[in-house]
């Protein structure tokens, strides 16, 4: 068990378990009493949050979907925030990165399910590559605003910003990018196909 008092391996458990925090469902229960596992999409995030809540209480839903947009962000921010003032690697930190993303998407809290994952990608993105999540975050403002079919503007801009990250810096080693892209269009199997089936909800 000595492993466990190497700074690594704690920011890497911390990483999993901050980031395996379910509060979308916490303020869907709390303030709006519904559980968002059991309707909508199933998912915990801000779109099923928004989604679900507002069918009693379309004032509440903007406000706790924001929420749940911003902590899920944030979660996985805060592990590498503290680690970076730790003195720790680049590579330790690329993986608090992706153990963030896999801790909200297959949550422990949650028998290993979870939500999709953007809110939190996006959030260790920003930290860990501003400028491409910044681009990122242009194209799925753009698609929303137009299309309002959430998972087309969140997997549009998740692409833009691999595709910009090896624009932009060329030198990195892209793996941990690529891993976590992977997780989130993996996690997005159920709305990809319902794309192709024509069936996918818009965002009202």
């Amino acid at each position: 068990m000595e492993f466990l008092f190497n700074t690594n391996v704690q920011f890497f458990i911390a990483a999993y378990l901050v980031g395996g925090i379910p509060f979308g469902l916490l303020l869907a229960k709390k303030f709006a009493g519904v559980d968002i596992k059991a309707s909508g999409s199933g998912s915990i995030g801000a779109t099923n949050v928004l989604r679900v809540v507002k069918e009693s209480n379309p004032a509440l839903a903007k406000k706790l979907g924001i929420a749940t947009l911003a902590l899920d962000a944030l979660k996985g921010v805060t592990v590498l925030i503290v680690a970076y003032f730790s003195g720790v690697s680049e590579a330790t930190l690329w993986a608090i990165s992706v153990l963030a993303v896999i801790g909200h998407c297959f949550s422990p809290y949650l028998n290993f399910e979870g939500g999709k994952g953007i809110a939190t990608g996006m959030g260790v993105m920003m930290f860990m590559l501003p400028y491409e999540t910044l681009i990122a975050l242009v194209v799925w403002g753009v698609l929303a605003k137009t299309l309002k079919i959430s998972s087309i503007s969140s997997l549009t801009g998740v692409m833009a910003l691999l595709i910009s990250s090896f624009i932009i810096h060329p030198e990195m080693a892209h793996a941990p990018v690529v891993f976590i892209v992977f997780i989130l269009y993996y996690k997005h199997i159920p709305n990809i196909i319902r794309l192709l089936k024509g069936e996918e909800k818009r965002v009202v």
